[in-house]
């Protein structure tokens, strides 16, 4: 018997993606402001992205690592920003110019900030049902802002932020601690989630079933990682779930 959902956040419930895109877009367009056609902006603001999301070359990680675990996550998007601009020739940033670029595209992110189409509204019907757990992976600089730009406290009964915890997915802990708080057995849960390699390797290694958002991406065979279950779009996951649901009573 089915008695809970575990949902992933971004890009299975809320739209991260467009909120990215648009503040990096603001970004950019401050980038040229400031300092002007000189700057690549546009390739700044996108590899700032990268960079938070640790798409780091070994000599980054080397670099920005000490800076996160000694100083915060603020002071290292900040020294981002200036490397990233010192490798443009613009050496004269401030730490106090960098951090204002960088509070900026934090802004513009969560304005743009919210949940797929419909799915504040199946979380609403879920819960009638079920008891619903999110599970997202990423600091809590990030991750808390957006978690109450979209008021998800209101719509799920626990949430855990892999950069508060001991561990992220798709670690075995932190679904262990989710199927302690929804009080159930791996086997009457399920996980939704987009990330093959933290959602769906993480369920299986729980032995909770799995369904894989796909959005656009392919079925990567050298992972070894097959979900019990694929929808194509979180705009297909209420039905999923409440076909799901049906087919078990």
């Amino acid at each position: 018997m089915l008695k809970a959902l575990f949902f992933d956040m971004d890009e299975t419930l809320c739209d991260t993606r467009f909120a990215n895109e648009q503040a990096t877009r603001l970004l950019g367009e401050s980038l040229l402001a400031q300092f002007g056609p000189g700057v690549d902006a546009a390739a700044v603001a996108h590899a700032y992205v990268a960079g938070i999301y640790r798409e780091w070359s070994e000599s980054q990680r080397a670099r920005y690592l000490p800076i996160i675990e000694q100083q915060s996550e603020g002071a290292f998007r900040v020294q981002l920003i200036r490397d990233l601009l010192a490798e443009q020739g613009i050496t004269e940033v401030s730490k106090d110019q960098a951090r204002s670029l960088q509070d900026q595209f934090d802004r513009d992110r969560l304005q743009h900030f919210d949940f797929y189409p419909g799915i504040a509204e199946f979380l609403t019907e879920m819960r009638q049902l079920f008891t619903l757990v999110v599970i997202t992976n990423g600091p809590e600089f990030s991750q808390v802002p957006k978690v109450k730009t979209v008021h998800l406290a209101r719509y799920v009964d626990h949430i855990l932020i892999g950069g508060q915890e001991p561990e992220q997915k798709p670690a075995k802990s932190i679904f262990l601690k989710a199927l302690k708080l929804a009080n159930c057995e791996a086997h009457e849960a399920i996980h939704v989630g987009d990330s093959l390699a933290a959602d769906i390797a993480g369920a299986h290694n729980t032995g909770i079933t799995s369904v894989w958002i796909q959005h656009s991406q392919p079925l990567d065979a050298e992972l070894g990682i097959d979900p019990h279950h694929t929808v194509l779009h979180p705009s297909e996951i209420p039905q999923f779930i409440r076909q799901l649901h049906q087919g078990s009573n």
